[in-house]
C-alpha cells in the first residue's frame, strides 16, 4: 500500500513527528511505500520520501523546539491562517498528485484534515486521523477551527487516538458519533529502541558522571510540564539533575534555580536530531526520569524511550501516563504539584539498587510488550485497509469529481476562516 503521511510540524522536536517516523519506519518494513508531507523537514533516510516546504508562517498549538520562534495560531489573523492554509493545500497537492496514495494519514485533528477531506472528494483517496491531544484543545479553545474540523472527522474512514485518555478527550470536544470508526494506537517504538548504546564514557567525562546519581527530564520548559516542581524537590535530592529541553518557561526556571542556590541542576537545553546518540545514553545513564506533569497530556514517547531501555520514571498521574507508569512496578506516580512527592519517590529508587533494577526491568518488558511498533503495526494496516475498501465502495457510488460539493466546501472554509477574497 502507497501511504503518504501528512504533518503540521517538522519530524523532530514533537510527539507527533516521533510517531510519524516510528510508525513509517515499521510500514517501510513491512513493505509498503510511504511518504511524508511536512514543513521544513530534511531528509530522514532513502526509504522515506519526504515532500519538504516553505510554509507561509511557522505556527504551532503550544510549542515546537525546532520553531522557537513560532507564533501560535490561536493567535493568527484571519489573513495569515488563510496564507499558511494555502501552502500546505498547495504541498499537499503536489505530494498526492506526484505520490499517488493510496490512503492519507493525518496527524492531528486540525486543518490538514480539511485538506484530506478536500482530496478525499477531489482524487476518491481516504484518510484516517491521529489525534494526540494538544490538536484536541487547540480546536475547542479556539472555535474559528471546530466546525470544519468536526465535519472533516465524521468523513474520515478512521481514527486512532493514541491513548484511551486522548480518545476520551476526542468524544468530549467532537461526540461519541465517532466511536464506531475510533480504535486506540499508542505511540511505540521500533526494535531500535530497545538496544542500549555499546557504551557511555564519553558522556560520563563530558559531564563529569563517574560515581554520581542521576535525575534527568526531558522535554520542553514549559508551566504545563511542572519542572518548577523538580526544582524546588533539588534541595532534597542527593543526585544531579540534568534537564534536557528548551522553551519558554527556560528563564524563569533558570532564576528560580538560582534563587534556590540548587547547584545540582543543570540545564543542557534542547537535543536536536544530532544529538539523539547522546540522549540514548542519558537515558542508560540516568538512575531516574522525572516527569513532573501539572496538566493532562497523551503518553509521550520520552516516557517509553526511557523505560525500553531500563530507566525508571517518577511521573505525574496526569493524562495518558499512567498507560505506561505502574505504580510500584515501572516507577511511581505522584500527585501533581508536589516537590515532597517527587522527592520522596526519586530518593526511594536512588538508595534501593534493588528496587532501581526491578523497576528498570519491569519497565522495558512493559514497552516491548504493548509498546512495540511490531505489535500495534498490524492494528494500523487493517484500519488502513479498511479505509481503503470503504472509499472504494463509497466513490462507486457517486462521481470523483462532485462540483456541488466541492462548492459548499470552499464556501464554508472561507466562512470560518473570516476570508473575504
Amino acid at each position: 500500500m502507497r501511504i503518504l503521511f501528512l504533518s503540521h510540524f517538522p519530524l523532530f522536536g514533537n510527539g507527533s513527528g516521533n510517531y510519524t517516523r516510528k510508525l513509517a519506519a515499521e510500514l517501510i518494513e513491512r513493505g509498503h511505500e510511504v511518504s511524508v508531507v511536512a514543513p521544513n523537514q530534511k531528509p530522514i533516510s532513502r526509504a522515506l520520501k519526504v515532500f519538504s516546504f516553505q510554509p507561509a508562517h511557522r505556527a504551532v498549538f503550544q510549542g515546537h523546539s525546532e520553531w522557537p520562534e513560532a507564533v501560535r495560531y490561536q493567535d493568527m489573523t484571519p489573513k495569515q491562517f488563510t496564507e499558511q492554509y494555502d501552502s500546505f493545500l498547495w504541498a499537499i497537492i503536489h505530494a498526492v498528485q506526484t505520490f499517488k496514495p493510496d490512503l492519507i494519514h493525518v496527524n492531528h485533528t486540525f486543518f490538514n484534515t480539511w485538506i484530506a477531506n478536500y482530496v478525499r472528494s477531489l482524487y476518491g483517496i481516504g484518510f484516517v486521523v491521529t489525534p494526540h491531544g494538544t490538536d484536541i484543545l487547540q480546536v475547542t479553545s479556539d472555535r474559528r477551527y471546530y466546525e470544519l474540523t468536526r465535519q472533516a472527522l465524521s468523513r474520515a474512514a478512521g481514527i486512532l487516538p493514541v491513548s484511551n485518555h486522548t480518545r476520551k478527550w476526542l468524544f468530549k470536544a467532537f461526540g461519541r458519533g465517532l466511536k464506531a470508526k475510533t480504535r486506540i494506537v499508542p505511540a511505540g517504538l521500533t526494535k531500535e529502541a530497545f538496544i542500549a548504546p555499546r557504551s557511555i564514557v564519553s558522556l560520563e567525562r563530558k559531564y563529569d558522571l563517574i560515581g554520581k546519581k542521576i535525575v534527568i527530564f526531558v522535554g520542553r520548559l514549559t508551566k504545563e510540564k511542572g519542572v518548577e516542581y523538580l526544582i524546588r524537590a533539588a534541595g532534597l535530592i542527593r543526585a544531579e539533575i540534568y534537564l534536557i529541553g528548551s522553551g519558554p518557561a527556560s528563564e524563569e526556571l533558570q532564576l528560580l534555580a538560582k534563587e534556590r542556590g540548587c547547584n545540582n541542576v543543570h540545564f543542557l537545553g534542547y537535543f536536536g536530531k544530532e544529538y539523539l546518540a547522546e540522549l540514548r545514553q542519558f537515558y542508560v545513564r540516568a538512575d531516574v526520569l522525572v516527569l513532573p506533569s501539572v496538566v493532562d497530556e497523551s503518553l509521550g514517547l520520552v516516557v517509553l524511550e526511557a523505560m525500553a531501555l531500563g530507566t525508571p520514571v517518577v511521573a505525574s498521574k496526569k493524562g495518558g501516563i499512567p498507560l505506561a507508569v505502574k505504580d510500584g512496578q515501572t516507577g511511581f506516580l505522584i500527585r501533581a504539584k508536589s516537590a515532597r512527592a517527587i522527592a520522596i519517590a526519586v530518593n526511594q529508587i536512588l538508595k534501593q539498587p534493588d528496587l532501581a533494577s526491578k523497576l528498570g526491568r519491569n519497565a522495558r518488558d512493559l514497552v516491548y510488550e504493548r509498546f512495540h511498533w511490531s505489535v500495534n503495526t498490524p492494528l494500523v494496516e487493517r484500519v488502513y485497509q479498511w479505509a481503503v475498501d470503504v472509499t472504494g465502495r463509497l466513490q462507486s457510488r457517486r462521481s470523483v469529481f462532485d462540483a456541488k460539493t466541492l462548492r459548499r466546501e470552499a464556501r464554508e472554509l472561507k466562512s470560518r476562516i473570516g476570508y473575504s477574497g
